[in-house]
């Protein structure tokens, strides 16, 4: 990296249309080594400082991930405090017989590679931070081979007796020890290294990844950074930030931490050394159940305690932020999100996205971000239509913070391709619709004006049942929380989310820990800022008997608890288990249940449980909201402020939506908001047949719009709705095709008498190209009319409209249509579409001729699909020229009204 080209860099997104930028320091390029800057060395701080200056210039906020790729960890995180592994070995002995053989476990080599470059760990130096070329080993995890040191023997009895004999092991292995009468089976556990390392670490960052639940080793890690910043001002860094746990997605799993034992007596009340083989599932099927909730539980709390709170309150003391990604952890996601300032998600699922906007909306945060667009498809195969609609299921998720990943520093003589992001989506200057980029920057900011006030408007609080997956064995020792996928998928929990989320309900997650803090407020339950009308249990089995107390305690202020088929029956874990179910079944026992209707009611104070077999019959008997179009193909978030409430819906069907549709909520105006044209206007509304408002709506396939409803009365200008008329004018002769920009050559002007994508011109030219097309043709006006509609039908991939030399729109997708008022149309126009195609047509020749493009250390350009795979790469030499350019039919609609 130099300052010359990071200027240009953070001066083009700034001019794109970004906000901000995140630091996310990755592995290097192939002939820059002069340009490498150790991470948190003195001259990357000077960088720092100078991105920092930078962005305070340019009006960019500036993140910072606290570590190099991910997870976090460096070569500064010693033995002791990297991710640790348990195992262990059982023996039996007879009363009155010694062990005849030596407590020991013998740890097997393993090296594994993120370059797929098969590395022998003979060749490696110990520790691992001394090898002086971890940037081109790009190790992804190493366990050197090697005897792990014992940490408990303990020795169990079939009379139900168990003895510590961790003290009569000597160096050699060899047991002192003569086994009392009876039969005896030991126990014994080893820790050893987990071996994980940083993913796509920079240089200077690879190294270990950290015990997050280590509270040492999270103090010692953050020193590093203590360090680094003295004498150094960060006041304008907005926000630290983390790339997701991934620690396991390795092999083995991070499932132990040194003063485990005293952790779990703290926390759980009893000694689990006691009750190794239930730990195992080596016991009865009831004991291994909750001795592994009880695990479980207190990985959880680790997590959260030493791990996600201390960083907060380490990043807190920096007068910055922190920003999380919570997924992919071994813990109540809930919680972990809850307890940063910004909860991040990712992926492509509502359901997923709701995890994280649940704990923003439950616990009063304002902001909830994604990483957006990582992998929608193969390289180069994304457009800005695509990246579109990712972005708005994120907002139909609750997301209101959007962040690409895909954005990355390259050299502005870098040849092309430039320098790329590893996944999928290549935000940058090289990229032929980088034009456009700011069109796509424009939409999302305008959505997010809306969405990132007020605060949400949802009815049902869903209990996050935590305590059954927790409960449920398996060969694992850990789980690992990441949506519905794996861990709920099947289950009540699941139905029961899709359920409501295809049928126009809007709920929010809660958990365990949320729920201790729930107060009832006019018969609403109030969390942390936001209230909900009725809470909702989805037929779990288990629920700590603390939870029960407070739904109890809840309903008796006023609010409405709503059990899915049954009420659960158990409480989780292993102590006093006995006892503390007899208590739950007290507090289930003092509800008195009566048949009404489809449902069982039992009054409570002044509030209610309810039972029912149907989910629907269930939220019925509540009078909870249901917006009834979503059987339209339209999705809808729901926000709420002093004046009313509004909604950011979205078409996702592939059928024009035009007619009235009506809102669940009361409303003496409405006003329409089109983030993608910046059309605004009071709807056309009128009130419906239950009190509520209808409005009409006309919607393209994927188009969005912001519906806000106001209490009062508004005037002003009207919504310019359309009606077209039905005669048609097809604009198909006499174009021609004018090469602007791109490469590898730039092919020759061609006058067709057709449009169509210019791969199918003659020549190779065209089939290579990469870049930009201007498509031209002159046409006389088709008759009179208010104005007209111009549909360019298919676009590959995103086109400025001009006509007679004046600019109308910038279409990225997926819909390509640009109204023309009366005034702009002449009696013989001229009609300019400049088209820029995707990425891959250049790709694809420069991996059919052996063209280097693939210049970086550790992940040289990992395919997304298996079938674009070549020696263990990326490649696209395979493919076909994909459609570029305009495809048609280009057609005038006249505007018979607005």
């Amino acid at each position: 990296m130099n300052k010359k080209d990071l200027t240009w860099n953070m001066e083009q997104y700034q001019k794109a249309g970004l906000g901000g930028l995140e630091i996310t320091p990755i592995y290097g390029v192939y002939g820059f080594e002069k340009e490498f800057i150790t991470f948190l060395s003195p001259e990357w701080m000077q960088m720092f400082d100078y991105t920092l200056a930078e962005g305070k210039r340019l009006n960019l906020g500036i993140d910072l991930a606290n570590g190099t790729g991910w997870p976090f960890g460096g070569p500064w995180v010693k033995d002791e405090d990297a991710s640790k592994t348990v195992f262990f070995k059982t023996y039996a002995v007879e009363g009155g017989a010694q062990l005849n053989e030596n407590i020991s476990y013998d740890q097997q080599a393993l090296v594994r590679t993120a370059n797929n470059k098969p590395v022998a760990v003979d060749t490696l130096l110990k520790p691992v931070a001394e090898n002086k070329n971890l940037q081109a080993l790009a190790l992804d995890q190493i366990k050197y081979p090697g005897r792990l040191p014992l940490q408990l023997l303990m020795a169990y009895s079939d009379k139900g007796e168990s003895i510590d004999l961790t003290k009569n092991v000597d160096q050699s292995g060899k047991l002192n020890w003569t086994a009392p009468q009876g039969k005896w089976t030991l126990y014994a556990l080893f820790m050893g290294l987990h071996g994980k390392m940083v993913e796509r670490a920079a240089p200077g960052g690879e190294g270990y990844a950290i015990d997050h639940f280590s509270a040492n080793a999270v103090k010692n890690y953050f020193k590093k950074f203590d360090e680094a910043f003295v004498k150094h001002d960060i006041s304008s860094l907005r926000s630290f930030f983390n790339d997701s746990y991934e620690v396991d997605d390795a092999r083995g799993q991070s499932n132990w931490t040194p003063g485990f034992f005293e952790e779990f007596k703290k926390r759980r009340g009893y000694e689990l050394k006691d009750h190794l083989a239930a730990l195992f599932q080596k016991d009865n099927a009831e004991k291994n159940v909750r001795v592994i909730y009880d695990y479980r539980a207190t990985i959880d709390e680790l997590l959260l305690e030493h791990f996600t709170e201390a960083w907060k309150k380490w990043g807190a003391s920096k007068s910055a932020l922190v920003r999380n990604q919570s997924h992919g952890s071994p813990a109540n996601t809930l919680d972990l999100y809850a307890a940063v300032d910004i909860p991040e998600t990712e992926g492509n699922d509502i359901l997923r996205f709701k995890f994280a906007t649940s704990a923003s909306n439950v616990t009063g945060k304002k902001l909830t971000s994604s990483e957006s667009a990582t992998w929608l498809n193969e390289h180069f195969l994304s457009s800005w239509g695509d990246v579109k609609k990712c972005v708005d299921l994120f907002f139909l998720g609750g997301v209101n913070h959007v962040f690409y990943h895909g954005v990355a520093y390259s050299p502005k003589d870098a040849p092309w391709p430039g320098w790329l992001f590893y996944a999928a989506v290549h935000f940058q200057e090289t990229n032929p619709q980088w034009k456009d980029f700011p069109k796509l920057n424009e939409y999302i900011a305008r959505a997010q004006s809306f969405l990132q006030t007020g605060r949400p408007d949802n009815d049902v609080l869903l209990y996050y049942p935590i305590v059954d997956r927790y409960s449920q064995p398996g060969a694992d020792l850990l789980q690992h929380f990441d949506g519905m996928e794996r861990n709920f998928e099947g289950t009540d929990f699941e139905h029961v989310s899709k359920w409501m989320l295809e049928n126009g309900y809007a709920f929010d997650f809660f958990s365990d820990r949320q729920l201790q803090k729930f107060t009832v407020a006019n018969k609403k339950i109030v969390t942390g800022g936001n209230s909900y009308q009725v809470i909702l249990l989805p037929a779990n089995k288990f629920i700590p008997e603390a939870s029960m107390q407070k739904l109890i305690q809840l309903a008796k202020a006023g609010a409405t608890i709503l059990y899915y088929k049954q009420l659960p029956v158990e409480v989780p874990g292993f102590r006093d288990y006995e006892n503390r179910t007899r208590q739950l079944n007290s507090l289930i026992s003092g509800l008195k249940f009566v048949e009404e209707g489809k449902t069982r009611k039992s009054k409570v104070g002044n509030g209610s449980f309810c039972v029912a077999e149907n989910i629907q019959d269930l939220l019925a008997s509540a009078t909870v909201r249901k917006e009834d179009f979503s059987f339209e193909g339209l999705q809808f978030s729901r926000r709420k402020n002093e004046d009313g409430t509004f909604y950011f819906l979205n078409n996702r069907s592939d059928k024009p939506y035009n007619g009235w549709l009506t809102l669940q909520t009361n409303a003496a105006s409405v006003a329409l908001f089109s983030p993608m044209t910046g059309k605004k206007g009071l709807a056309n509304s009128k009130k419906a047949s239950n009190g509520s408002i209808a409005v009409q709506l006309q919607l393209q396939p994927s188009e969005s719009i912001i519906v806000k409803t106001y209490q009062a009365k508004k005037t002003g200008a009207t919504y310019p709705y359309i009606q077209l008329g039905e005669q048609a004018t097809e604009l198909n002769s006499n174009w021609s095709i004018e090469f602007l920009s791109g490469g590898p050559e730039l092919p020759s002007k061609v006058i067709s008498t057709n449009i169509g994508s210019w791969t199918a011109l003659n020549g190779e030219a065209v089939k290579n190209f990469s870049g930009t097309a201007k498509y031209s043709t002159s046409f006389q006006k088709p008759g009179n009319a208010v104005g007209w509609l111009l549909d360019l039908g298919e676009v590959h991939e995103t086109a400025e409209v001009y006509l007679n030399g004046k600019k109308l729109a910038t279409l990225i997708g997926p819909s390509f249509q640009v109204e023309i008022p009366a005034a702009d149309m002449k009696e013989s126009n001229t009609l300019e579409i400049i088209v820029a195609n995707l990425m891959a047509n250049r790709i694809a020749y420069m991996d059919k001729n052996n063209l280097p493009w693939k210049i970086f250390y550790n992940t040289n350009m990992p395919a997304r699909k298996r079938e674009n795979i070549k020696n263990g790469l990326f490649d696209a030499s395979s493919w076909q020229p994909l459609p570029s350019g305009l495809i048609g039919p280009v057609r005038l609609i006249p505007i018979r009204s607005y």
